[in-house]
C-alpha cells in the first residue's frame, strides 16, 4: 500500500462522463502539477521512503513521451551501483546492461594524479642518500596500499637500518572490525608494498614478524641491508607488481560481462603465493553456482549489518563529500555519487536502514562478476591476518598489471555466523585447531569502468622517528 494511504478511505466514484478538454497549456500544468506528481511517486515506489533530489544514490527517471525534466526524477534509498557513464544506475539497470564493453577501462591507461602521493616515481628515489632517507622514500609506496574504509591504519618507525610497522589503532573500526582483524590485514598490504619497494631499489629486506614485548602495536620489523655487493633486484614478475602500485584502485561498480583471459586465475594465485609463506590459501570461484552462493551470503550479511545503527554510524563517519580535503576515508565519487549526493549521503546512511537495497545490489555484483577470490587461513591470529594482507596486496597488484579491476565483498568475513557458512562453502569449517578454515577476504575481479584514486596521507604523515 502506498505511504499515507488508508484502508478506511473510500475510493472516489468514477466520473459519469469524460472531462471537458483543456487547452494545451492547462493540460501541461495539470499533468505536471504537485498533486499529480505525488500520486505518480506513490504508485512508483509502493511504500518506499522517497527523498528529495539531493539523494542520488539511486536515480529512477520516468519518461512519458518526452525527455524527463528535473521534476520527473524520483530518488530511493538504495546504495546502488553507478552506471558505466558515471551516472547512477539502479540495480535493475546494472543487471540488465552491466558495463558496456566499449567503456572497459584499463587502470594503467591514465597517469596518477599529479601533486598527490599517488604520483610517486622511481626516478625521484634518492639513490645517493643515506640508508635512512632511502627507507623513508620506500614508505611512499607503502602508504598507497588499500585499507578498510580507506582508514590507512598504519605508522612506520624509520631508523638507521630498519623500519618498524605499527598499527594505528586510533583508526580502528570497533563495530565492523572489533578484533582489528581487517586493520591488521590492511597493514599487511602496506608491508608488502614496502618490501617490493625496498627490493626494487636494491635494499635487501629481512622480515621479522615476532612480537615486541611492551609494544603491542608493533606488527613487523624489517631490517635493511644495502651494503655494497648485497643489492637485490626484483624478478620480472615482481617488478610488474611494483610498477602497478601507483595505478591500483578499487572499483565498486558493476563489471562488464566479459570473461577474464585464460589462466588469469592461476596467475593471480601464483602472485599471491609469493607473499603468503604457505599460510594463506587462495580459492578461485569462477563457476556461476559458487558465485551465487557467495552472493547470497553477502546479501544476508548486508541485512544484518545495516540493521545495526552502530554499524551505520561508523560507516558514515568515514564517508566524505567530493570536495573534502581529508586525506583518508571514502569520498562520494568513489561510490558513484555526484557532489550534492555526497553532501547528504553520510546523514542518510546514519539515519536509514538501507540493508535491503544494499543486499540486492551486492548480491548482483557477486553473481555477475567474472571471478571471485577468497583468501583463507588455517588459523585466525594476528600473524595470519598480516600474511593475508601481504597476499592480498600481490593479488591486487597482479590484477592491476593485467588491466583488471577489483573490489571487496568482505561482509561474510565480518560476521561470525556468515563466516562459518562461507568456510563450509569452501569445503572447510571455521573452528579452532589445525583443521580450521578461516575466510579472511572476498574479492571480485573483472573489467570495470574508469574510477578515480582515493585520498592518501603522505609518507611524512605516517613516519615517526
Amino acid at each position: 500500500m502506498p505511504v499515507g494511504d488508508s484502508q478506511n478511505t473510500p475510493r472516489p466514484p468514477a466520473p459519469a462522463k469524460a472531462p471537458k478538454a483543456k487547452p494545451p497549456s492547462e493540460r501541461q500544468s495539470a499533468d505536471t502539477g504537485p498533486g499529480k506528481a505525488k500520486a505518480k511517486a506513490k504508485a512508483k515506489v509502493r511504500g518506499r521512503i522517497v527523498l528529495p533530489s539531493l539523494l542520488s544514490v539511486t536515480q529512477r527517471t520516468t519518461t512519458e513521451h518526452s525527455a524527463p525534466d528535473q521534476s520527473s526524477r524520483r530518488w530511493s534509498m538504495d546504495l546502488d551501483a553507478a552506471s558505466s557513464d558515471g551516472a547512477p544506475a539502479t540495480g535493475h539497470e546494472a543487471r540488465s546492461k552491466g558495463l558496456d564493453e566499449r567503456k572497459i577501462w584499463d587502470p594503467r591507461s591514465e597517469a596518477p594524479p599529479a601533486g598527490t602521493p599517488w604520483s610517486v616515481a622511481a626516478t625521484s628515489f634518492p639513490r645517493a642518500s643515506p640508508l635512512e632517507r632511502k627507507l623513508s622514500a620506500c614508505v611512499r609506496y607503502a602508504v598507497l596500499a588499500p585499507s578498510s574504509h580507506n582508514t590507512q591504519p598504519w605508522k612506520f618507525r624509520v631508523m638507521a637500518d630498519r623500519i618498524v610497522l605499527l598499527a594505528d589503532r586510533t583508526r580502528a573500526l570497533p563495530v565492523c572490525d572489533p578484533h582489528d582483524r581487517e586493520l591488521t590485514i590492511s597493514c599487511g598490504c602496506a608491508l608488502q608494498h614496502l618490501l617490493l619497494a625496498m627490493r626494487r631499489f636494491g635494499i635487501r629486506p629481512r622480515l621479522s614478524l615476532r612480537a615486541v614485548k611492551g609494544e603491542p602495536d608493533v606488527l613487523a620489523t624489517v631490517l635493511a641491508d644495502a651494503s655494497p655487493g648485497r643489492e637485490e633486484s626484483l624478478p620480472t614478475a615482481e617488478l610488474r607488481l611494483f610498477e602497478a602500485i601507483p595505478f591500483r584502485r578499487t572499483c565498486r561498480h558493476p563489471f562488464a560481462d566479459v570473461e577474464l583471459p585464460g589462466g588469469f586465475g592461476e596467475a593471480v594465485s601464483a602472485a599471491g603465493a609469493l607473499a603468503g609463506h604457505g599460510r594463506v590459501s587462495i580459492a578461485i570461484l569462477g563457476d556461476r553456482q559458487s558465485r551465487e552462493r557467495v552472493g547470497n551470503l553477502v546479501a544476508e550479511a548486508d541485512l544484518v549489518q545495516f540493521a545495526d545503527r552502530r554499524f551505520r554510524r561508523e560507516l558514515a563517519l568515514w564517508m566524505h563529500h567530493n570536495r573534502s580535503s581529508k586525506p583518508d576515508g571514502m569520498p562520494g565519487y568513489a561510490m558513484g555519487m555526484g557532489e550534492l549526493t555526497s553532501l547528504v549521503a553520510p546523514m542518510v546512511v546514519r539515519t536509514f536502514d538501507m540493508g535491503r537495497g544494499r543486499a540486492a545490489k551486492d548480491e548482483e555484483l557477486a553473481r555477475h562478476s567474472p571471478l571471485l577470490v577468497v583468501l583463507s587461513t588455517r588459523r585466525d591470529e594476528p600473524r595470519d591476518w598480516l600474511l593475508t594482507g601481504m597476499v592480498l596486496a600481490n593479488v591486487l597488484l597482479r590484477a592491476t598489471a593485467d588491466g583488471v579491476s577489483a573490489s571487496y565483498l568482505n561482509q561474510p568475513c565480518e560476521l561470525e555466523l556468515m563466516r562459518e557458512k562461507l568456510a563450509r562453502l569452501l569445503g572447510g569449517r571455521a573452528a579452532d585447531g589445525a583443521n580450521g578454515l578461516w575466510p579472511q577476504i572476498v574479492l571480485r575481479l573483472g573489467f570495470g569502468p574508469r574510477v578515480a584514486h582515493t585520498p592518501r596521507r603522505t609518507a611524512e604523515d605516517v613516519i615517526e622517528r
